[in-house]
């Protein structure tokens, strides 16, 4: 049976912002490379993409008093943001930590996360 992995992609957006063009190829090459190892190895991403910058994030907390308390950006601040995320399907749960060692040793910083199931 198949497990389904999500794959966050957390990363310090203000030094991201500022690398050169170069460097942001260099990352796409790396990401181009992940989906190319994840296909060979038989992982189906169901879905994958960034995700606008946590400055304009709506963060929603219970108020207390049954209603919720919506404010702008992120829960909390921090260095890191999620700034992307895979969404994984394999049934070779060590596959899928092998091409996630080999995107994070080019300089991604990974969480994944195995869902849990239905």
């Amino acid at each position: 049976m198949s497990t389904r992995f999500l794959v966050l992609l957390p990363a310090p957006e203000a030094e991201w912002a500022k690398l050169p063009p170069e460097e942001h190829e260099k990352g796409q090459r790396a990401h181009a490379r992940f989906n190319k190892e994840l296909a060979e190895g038989g992982h189906k991403v169901l879905f994958a993409g960034p995700l606008q910058p946590s400055a304009q994030a709506l963060s929603m907390r219970p108020d207390g008093h049954g209603g919720t308390t919506v404010t702008d950006g992120p829960f909390t601040e921090s260095v890191e943001q999620i700034v992307g995320f895979y969404l994984i399907e394999s049934d070779d749960r060590d596959g899928v930590i092998a091409c996630c060692e080999q995107l994070s040793s080019t300089g991604d910083l990974i969480e994944l996360r195995e869902m849990q199931g239905d």
